[in-house]
């Protein structure tokens, strides 16, 4: 009896000590996820204000005024995407020797190629599967307005924006190639070629070269008011590979670097507190903007819902997937210490834009070391876009349907490719895959006009596919730090023993000295 009194006794106590670490934990789990909270809590109240205020039809100036304080968040994250690209690029890549950034930089290339193929391929099965543009797109509603670009003039700009001419345009404007419509007439110029003496010596033969013109659009180079973050990756990535190999005399340029990081990650600490409400802001102004939500309906439903469940496998299921087999670890443990990156990106459809709280993230909560993220990380924001690249195929295919336009097997393939390559272009800002997506309709023949048959939902698409793109690159510095432990391991001892030798020498100094002084007593 004594024995099973002692045993309750026991298990009570437990009982008690157990509930007591629960609440325990509990309010510090509250404490340390606090932003997290009031990020989330402030999605939930923008969606339900948006859909409460579309009753009262507010006027575009009216939407403005009210999304104002949206937009201040978005500036000042933007403000800080120029320096902390450069400064962490510069820092990490200086704090690496040229074998570690080599197998680093290798890595997360291999990396950010397969996630990459992995997403179109996702998005090819899910809209072959499901087929949303079964019926035809005469009854489709169309909307808004796209700018057209040539696949080649295209991809001559993302090289072209690899090498800025100038970094200080850079961080500000980006080059792209505009169209100018001019007058040429074919007849003239086939003329002017065999003669260039040629004259037009009456009335009714320039009557006949003037009706004989055409419009043709021509290339003009050009800017947009956008950050060049490409050009600075390049640049920031020599840059600081040079200074890493000048060992000594470039330490102190790394040290000015280094500081401009931490200055730039304080600063993104105290914008965090303001960032869930320009975030309800944000999200409740696109809701009020947006037209008749009768529109999205028949096939334009069908098609948000392939999108979406396309994006949900791939973030849900094959990148979590792919971070548990390489590294052993829980995924959904990372994902957790990822949520105010996740929903920072929801709410400002821009992974540039997001870099700053994402650094926060795995730095503060997931804890990576620095050297990976501030290496992988921008270049993932830059060049890492899974989302796009799902987005873009899915979408592609999509129209294929609609135009009743059968695609064999090498169409699809070509549709891979090209939504793999033109991914990599695209910029990390707002609703940047509709200019790509023009790219992969040429490459199959299909018409690009019919982008505007999905304008009127790609504003929400966009965030989806933009917080798939920060977990890709999130979870992929989680794998290539998990890779790169040897070589991180054997760095910092190496550092250790660098730090001993100066001790180890005044050491031996003070022993030179004190048996010389020893011998001299004698």
């Amino acid at each position: 009896m004594e024995r099973i009194q002692q045993g309750f006794q026991k298990r009570t106590v437990a009982k008690s000590r157990s509930r007591r670490v629960t609440c325990e934990d509990v309010k510090r789990f509250g404490k340390n996820n606090l932003f997290v909270l009031f990020t989330v809590a402030a999605v939930v109240v923008g969606v339900v204000l948006g859909f409460c205020l579309r009753k009262y039809h507010m006027n575009y100036r009216q939407v403005k005024y009210f999304s104002f304080p949206g937009e201040l968040l978005m500036r000042m994250l933007q403000m800080m995407v120029m320096p902390l690209i450069v400064s962490s690029l510069v820092t990490g890549m200086a704090a690496l020797d040229s074998k570690a950034s080599g197998k680093m930089g290798l890595r997360a290339v291999v990396y950010y190629t397969t996630t990459t193929v992995l997403a179109v391929i996702t998005g090819i099965i899910m809209v072959l599967i499901i087929h949303p543009g079964a019926g035809g797109k005469d009854k489709m509603h169309r909307e808004g307005k796209f700018e057209k670009v040539h696949s080649t003039d295209a991809f001559m700009d993302l090289i072209r924006n690899m090498f800025p001419p100038n970094l200080v345009e850079a961080c500000f404007k980006q080059f792209k190639t505009g169209y100018d419509r001019r007058k040429v007439s074919r007849a003239a110029l086939g003329n002017v070629s065999h003669s260039p003496a040629l004259f037009i010596t009456n009335v009714t033969q320039a009557m006949k070269l003037l009706l004989e013109a055409r419009d043709e659009l021509v290339p003009v180079p050009g800017t947009v008011n956008s950050v060049n973050a490409l050009g600075l990756v390049v640049f920031s990535v020599g840059f600081g590979l040079v200074i890493g190999a000048m060992k000594e005399e470039g330490r102190a340029v790394a040290e000015f670097f280094n500081c401009l990081n931490e200055a730039i990650m304080r600063l993104v600490s105290v914008i965090t507190w303001y960032a869930p409400v320009g975030i309800l802001f944000l999200i409740a102004g696109k809701i009020v903007e947006m037209e008749d939500m009768s529109v999205v309906g028949g096939q334009l439903g069908m098609y948000t819902i392939t999108v979406i469940v396309g994006l949900m496998i791939h973030a849900l299921i094959v990148l979590p997937t792919l971070y548990f087999i390489i590294t052993r670890k829980n995924p959904f443990v990372f994902i957790g210490g990822m949520v105010q990156a996740l929903v920072t990106a929801l709410g400002t459809s821009s992974s540039s834009a997001t870099l700053p709280i994402t650094f926060r993230c795995l730095e503060d909560k997931i804890g990576l070391d620095k050297r990976v993220t501030r290496f992988v990380l921008p270049v993932g924001a830059t060049i890492n876009m899974d989302g796009t690249a799902l987005y873009e195929a899915l979408a592609a295919i999509f129209i294929a349907q609609v135009n009743n336009f059968d695609l064999n097997f090498g169409q699809i393939l070509t549709i891979s490719i090209t939504a793999t390559a033109a991914s990599i272009g695209a910029a990390g800002i707002p609703q940047a895959g509709l200019v790509t997506m023009v790219i992969v309709l040429t490459s199959v023949g299909l018409p690009t006009d019919d982008i505007s048959l999905i304008i009127a939902v790609d504003w929400f698409l966009d965030r989806l596919r933009t917080t798939t793109n920060v977990l890709g690159d999130s979870l992929g510095a989680g794998i290539v730090e998990h890779l790169s432990r040897h070589e991180l391991q054997e760095m910092d001892l190496h550092a250790n023993e660098q730090m001993k030798k100066p001790y180890k020498l005044m050491n031996q100094d003070h022993e030179n000295e004190r048996v010389l002084g020893s011998e001299t007593t004698m």
